[in-house]
């Protein structure tokens, strides 16, 4: 590790993510030549595809640096690594409402606020989405608590539907997804997920694609009714704050704002596998083939 500066924290890591979309398309070598420097984690090491350190979901104690940081739990974009050393501004306070497992979701949960920030949500919004993996499911978690809303997740796997209950929206299966919405969130990274997006919106309504592909080309049915709809397909990402909320809100409050959604205890059924960080070249090639939501390495 470098030498630690005044203005740095030495943190000893609790817990770290695994982001399963992201991380499964580095782990197969999948990031596109064009997006390597777009793609680098805040402090990657190595390049793509191989070999390279990544990461961004980490969690633990500060052991050294600043006595207002000294023994706090913090919130870090770090790769799976069991300390580490970075400036005391590039780490986000865990609230004390939020267990340090479940802080491990800030990341998705920032990218799911950011999202919201690009569709323009408000109370009483009519919404869908497509996808049941974390950023979705976070999704419309957050849609879930805008008064009056009306949100629908929609997803292949049925077991997503007590889920949904439990987080407080409503479920569907793709071929009984409702129409007419006015906002939908499309988090499946595939066509037919897409389409299903597509199909949901209703009069001049915007589709906020949330999914990465990574390398090739996917399908988008934009004949039929997409254009006398008028519908509005946009894309958001984490990696600038939307520009709604850019003059009020920079990185660091967004991620503040993140940290503190999470302390509903609800979010805990999200985390579906933990792994110890020393099992962990032995297990990720099974977790990135299965069906779970979020795994966590514990340190």
């Amino acid at each position: 590790m470098p030498r630690r500066r005044p203005e740095d924290c030495l943190v000893r890591t609790l817990w770290s993510g695994i982001s399963r979309g992201t991380e499964r398309l580095v782990f197969e070598g999948r990031v596109p030549v064009a997006e390597h420097e777009r793609m680098r984690a805040p402090f990657q090491e190595g390049a793509f595809p191989f070999p390279v350190k990544y990461g961004y979901c980490a969690v633990g104690i500060v052991e050294e640096g600043p006595p207002a940081l000294l023994g706090e739990t913090v919130f870090c974009l770090y790769p799976h690594q069991d300390r580490f050393v970075v400036p005391a501004s590039r780490v986000s306070h865990v609230p004390k409402a939020v267990p340090a497992r479940r802080a491990v979701l800030a990341a998705n949960m920032e990218t799911a606020l950011n999202a919201h920030w690009d569709a323009g949500s408000g109370p009483a919004d009519r919404i869908v989405v497509v996808g049941g993996g974390v950023l979705g499911l976070l999704s419309a978690f957050i849609g879930a608590r805008l008064p009056g809303a009306e949100v629908t997740l929609v997803d292949v796997d049925p077991a997503r539907a007590a889920l949904a209950e439990a987080l407080g929206f409503g479920f569907a299966l793709p071929q009984d997804c409702p129409g007419d919405a006015d906002l939908v969130f499309h988090a499946s990274a595939s066509a037919p997920g897409l389409a299903t997006a597509i199909g949901a919106a209703g009069f001049e309504a915007r589709i906020v694609e949330l999914s990465w592909y990574g390398e090739g080309a996917v399908a988008a049915p934009l004949g039929g009714a997409f254009h006398s709809k008028r519908l509005q397909l946009v894309s958001s990402q984490v990696g600038q704050v939307s520009p709604s909320r850019r003059p009020r809100f920079d990185y660091a409050r967004r991620a503040q704002a993140a940290l503190a959604l999470l302390a509903d205890e609800r979010l805990e059924a999200l985390i579906t596998e933990e792994i110890a960080f020393a099992e962990a070249p032995a297990r990720l090639p099974a977790l990135f083939a299965g069906k779970g939501i979020t795994a966590v390495l514990r340190y």
